[in-house]
């Protein structure tokens, strides 16, 4: 478990992370978002033992990053991909790592399986592809075969193959009962990728919680219904007041929405017609509205469109 609890941070009196808490829980993909200046770099830097806070504390399992024996054992993070050797290659920056960690040579051959790099080993850092120099990172975070990884915008050059990879690696990650704390910009992955959210602006959290409830918060009010009978259903959902759309042809079958509604109030409706009832959802927002919504006014710097 990751726990941030009344996290603190002042730089010559300017506050960039402000009585934060949240934690990231075994078995979870968390996402930790926000605009520019938010935070997040902070809460990673500090959680990394990097930054000294002013008040609260970052710890896993209960421990401080800086008071642990053995860090990597436990804790594996790639924060910029641009800090290997450029002149190394990549099985001496990750037998470098190894040797100065206590970790055994016979982990270098299999984090390169695991990050798909066996062909490039013996290859410079300094010739590697962004992406590419993205999955040393990775193999490096994963030498210790850690209970906690920290990933700083983790999904950063790589292609599409290696978005959808790097996305199921973290999914068996957490599925094994570990904890995989993230940072990104790109919301869409977010959505793809994630359990749990946490948004901060202006070092303070604006929510934390599951993603479907993030992005249920706010929604639409609209629900889409699909039935057996579904003009006798949106007539029966009108004289019980619900404001019905006319019946269109849907991916799965005819189907109409519901304005103003909530689930729970269409199926009581069709429960007391006596109508079936193939599905009932309420229309969502998406990571990126969802978002939005939340942060508000909190981006630090913006542009005018």
């Amino acid at each position: 478990m990751i726990s941030i609890d009344s996290l603190t941070k002042r730089y010559r009196g300017t506050t960039a992370v402000s009585e934060l808490s949240f934690s990231a829980r075994p078995g979870a993909v968390t996402a930790l978002l926000g605009p520019n200046g938010a935070g997040k770099s902070t809460t990673l830097r500090i959680l990394l033992g990097l930054e000294q806070p002013d008040g609260g504390t970052a710890t896993f399992d209960g421990v401080p990053y800086r008071s642990m024996r053995e860090p990597m054992r436990s804790v594996g993070a790639l924060l910029d991909a641009g800090w290997v050797h450029p002149l190394r290659t990549v099985s001496a920056h990750l037998r470098w790592m190894a040797q100065s960690n206590g970790i055994p040579r016979e982990r270098i051959g299999e984090v390169l399986e695991i990050v798909g790099l066996q062909s490039v080993a013996g290859r410079r850092c300094g010739k590697l592809s962004l992406g590419m120099r993205q999955r040393v990172g990775l193999a490096g975070a994963l030498l210790g075969d850690p209970d906690h990884l920290i990933l700083d915008e983790p999904a950063n050059g790589l292609d599409p193959e290696g978005v959808q990879w790097i996305r199921a690696f973290m999914r068996r990650f957490a599925d094994s009962g570990r904890v995989v704390l993230m940072s990104s910009h790109m919301l869409g992955e977010v959505e793809q990728s994630c359990d749990e959210v946490v948004v901060i602006a202006r070092g303070s959290a604006r929510y934390t919680g599951g993603i479907e409830q993030f992005t249920a918060r706010g929604g639409s009010g609209r629900v889409r219904v699909r039935a057996a009978e579904p003009e006798r259903l949106a007539a029966a959902l009108a004289e019980s007041g619900m404001v019905c759309s006319d019946v269109v042809a849907g991916a799965r079958g005819p189907e109409f929405t519901v304005e103003d509604s909530d689930e729970q109030r269409v199926a009581e409706a069709a429960a007391a017609a006596g109508l079936l009832v193939f599905e009932i959802s309420a229309e969502r927002s998406s990571v990126e509205e969802a978002f939005f919504r939340e942060v508000g006014d909190g981006a630090e710097f913006r542009g005018r469109l």
